[in-house]
Order: structure tokens, then sequence, then C-alpha cells
């Protein structure tokens, strides 16, 4: 009988510095010059202004940036569960892909998206686990890692930005993917 291991708890704040895994969301209690820093450690290992200038071009330097930090390392590197790569199966990049422009508009597009900060799973969908990995999960994550501040609406091109990300991620992560839709059996509870 395979032995069910615990999901690791993991959240925005958590971070093992001395695995080099950070957490550069800014506590309350942080100067104002140790922004962007490791809230626990201090470290300063992003070059934010390389990474907020949105440069799919940079797209490398920015994913090894977000693997930094704890929480995105988590979603990079985690299995992607089954029902979450028959979904995108289902799809193909091709359907993903609009899926992908309608669920940044409907989670995070608006200028106060509905329950920030708690809009997007931790499974079932690998567009959840990108918005994590590439932090686009949130208005909050969107801010502190994009430079895209908050209460205002996301524009065509930060949307199309950050959907660039989710897109490169499922490539990376689903790489035999294919571009049209395929039938996948629906998976059945035991």
């Amino acid at each position: 009988m395979p032995v069910k291991l615990e999901p690791l708890k993991v959240s925005c704040t958590s971070a093992d510095c001395g695995s080099n895994l950070h957490c550069f969301r800014k506590s309350r209690d942080m100067a104002e010059n140790d922004e962007g820093k490791c809230r626990y450690c201090h470290a300063d290992l992003v070059d934010w202004p390389r990474v907020r200038r949105r440069d799919l071009l940079d797209v490398k330097f920015t994913f090894n940036a977000l693997k930094m930090e704890l929480i995105r390392h988590h979603f990079w590197h985690r299995d992607i569960d089954e029902k979450a790569v028959n979904h995108a199966l289902r799809k193909g990049r091709v359907v993903l892909g609009a899926a992908i422009a309608k669920r940044l508009q409907q989670s995070v597009g608006a200028a106060n998206p509905f329950r920030d900060g708690f809009q997007t799973p931790y499974s079932g969908n690998v567009i959840y686990y990108a918005q994590h990995a590439v932090a686009a999960c949130c208005r909050k994550c969107i801010e502190y890692w994009h430079g895209i501040p908050q209460g205002r609406e996301l524009t065509t091109a930060e949307l199309d930005y950050l959907a660039a990300l989710i897109d490169l991620y499922v490539g990376e992560r689903l790489p035999e993917l294919p571009q049209q839709p395929m039938k996948v059996p629906v998976l059945r509870r035991r």
C-alpha cells in the first residue's frame, strides 16, 4: 500500500533561508530600505529593477529570481496533480491560451479583485500552479514582483505579459502538452 504524504504547508510568507529559499514580501516591521530583501534573513538577492522591466526577452532571469522565493519554488517543482494535467490535455495549448487570458482577467484584472489574496486555488488546474509560480496569483504578489500597482485595472499589455509568463511556465512544466485538445477519461472518485 502506497504511503500517503502530508501536503507541504507553504504560504506566501514561508521561507527556508538555510536552503536559499526566501520570502521577499515586506513585513510591517521592515524598514523602507529593506524592501525587496528577505523578510527573515534580509538577503538582498533579486535585481528588482531588472525583474520589474517585464521583459520577455529576459524571462530566464525573471524565472530564476522567482525560484529563489520558497512559495514560487514550491510551485515550480511540485508535481502537478492528475486532475490539472487532464484538464490541460482536454484543452491543449491553443485553448489553454484563451483560458489563461480569461482566468487572469477574472481573478486579478480588476482594480480590487474579489477576495484578493485568496482567489487562486493551489491545485486542480495548471493555470493555478502557474499563477503562484510566476507571482500572478493576487495583486499584492503582482505588485511586489512585477511592479504593477494595486488599486487600478491591469492594462492589456500587463495582462498579456502575465499570460505569457504563465504560458512559458506551462511549456516548461508540461512540455508534451499537445497543441490541440484531446479526449481524456474523467477521473472517478473512489
